[in-house]
């Protein structure tokens, strides 16, 4: 194409008049920063966007909240990123555990948590590790460093999750994966080119409003031609190899698991678990937290939005009975939600 005849990436989106597309954004940031930088609105009516399972808090299912709301209850010191507070569990969160006396400390990393715990002796204290990829190696640093400095009073309870069998479950899902672009700096490409050859297609993109559009462009021109492709429009951040140390690290401490995810189900060998070397330092096995089956509010649908199988403005309850405010379900509270992003921006009237 000539200097002339090119096109810029808003042009493209603009100028699409091919057949419907779904694209997913796999990513809940993707999802909240188009609505907040208007992309939505570069759109034609063909193109439709839908959120998928990338919030870690989303995803995270109602028995992991049951747990650590059972450790509180407990005596357990509770660490935690803030969103993981108000998301609920069968039966209030560790908001209301914390109201009725429960230790529920908010920090901003798991070498925090262990800080914490040094300078609290007396106390048991557990960190929530929640994430993909992108955030599992600084819980495996946390576990490294708890064992090399003794501190017999920190563990992790563990629900940490990675990418690649949940792109499985999701196949069919969208024509075209937004994929997140953090979680494949950690992991590289290779996935991602793989998934072609059974028939995915996606484009890897960053998170200014010139990557986003970029690759959205990326998306539906190759989207278009209805062939499955890969692009890697994030190219600044991943690179094919990703980063080989930090995934060494989770392969050291951690090892795969069948997990739940909310919406999702059990989806096999896409969690991560600690290894029998790093049992003391795992919640679950230091204090013997039994089985505990959690249940989701019936009036929240949350896994359908999580599927990709509607919008959330489609939720009874959204907007109404669910606020950010009076959250019923996950992707409500977390900074990363779907619904927190359709609330905020007035996902509801596009």
């Amino acid at each position: 194409m000539s200097e002339s005849t090119r096109q810029s990436a808003a042009e493209v989106l603009a100028s699409y008049d091919g057949r419907p597309l779904r694209i997913m954004e796999v990513c809940g940031t993707h999802t909240h920063e188009i609505f907040r930088l208007g992309i939505r609105k570069l759109l034609p009516p063909q193109v439709d966007l839908i959120s998928g399972p990338g919030c870690p808090v989303c995803v995270t299912p109602v028995g992991f909240i049951d747990e650590a709301i059972w450790l509180a209850e407990h005596g357990v010191t509770i660490t935690t990123f803030g969103d993981l507070v108000r998301v609920p569990g069968t039966s209030g969160s560790l908001a209301t555990a914390r109201a009725n006396g429960a230790h529920v400390q908010v920090v901003y990393s798991p070498i925090d948590a262990v800080a914490y715990a040094k300078e609290h002796p007396a106390e048991q204290v557990t960190f929530l590790a929640v994430g993909f990829e992108t955030t599992v190696p600084a819980a495996c640093l946390a576990a490294e460093q708890a064992l090399a400095e003794g501190v017999s009073n920190f563990t992790l309870l563990t629900a940490n999750k990675t990418m690649p069998n949940a792109y499985q479950a999701l196949k069919g899902s969208a024509d075209v994966f937004l994929y997140p672009g953090h979680v494949h700096a950690i992991t590289g490409t290779a996935l991602c080119e793989e998934l072609v050859n059974q028939g995915v297609s996606g484009v890897l993109a960053g998170f200014t409003a010139k990557e986003l559009v970029t690759a959205l462009a990326v998306a539906v021109r190759k989207g278009g031609e209805g062939k499955p492709f890969f692009v890697n429009a994030y190219p600044r951040v991943v690179k094919p190899e990703g980063m080989p140390a930090a995934v060494a690290l989770i392969e050291k401490v951690m090892e795969p698991c069948d997990t739940e995810w909310r919406g999702l189900g059990v989806i096999p060998q896409s969690g991560l678990r600690l290894r029998d070397a790093y049992a003391t330092v795992d919640a679950r096995k230091v204090h013997g937290i039994p089985h505990i089956e959690g249940h989701a509010n019936p009036a929240c649908r949350c896994g359908e939005v999580l599927r990709g199988d509607c919008k959330p403005s489609d939720c009874p309850v959204f907007g109404k009975g669910c606020t950010p405010l009076h959250p019923v379900g996950a992707c409500m509270v977390s900074g990363e939600g779907a619904c927190s992003a359709y609330y905020q921006y007035g996902g509801s009237l596009q």
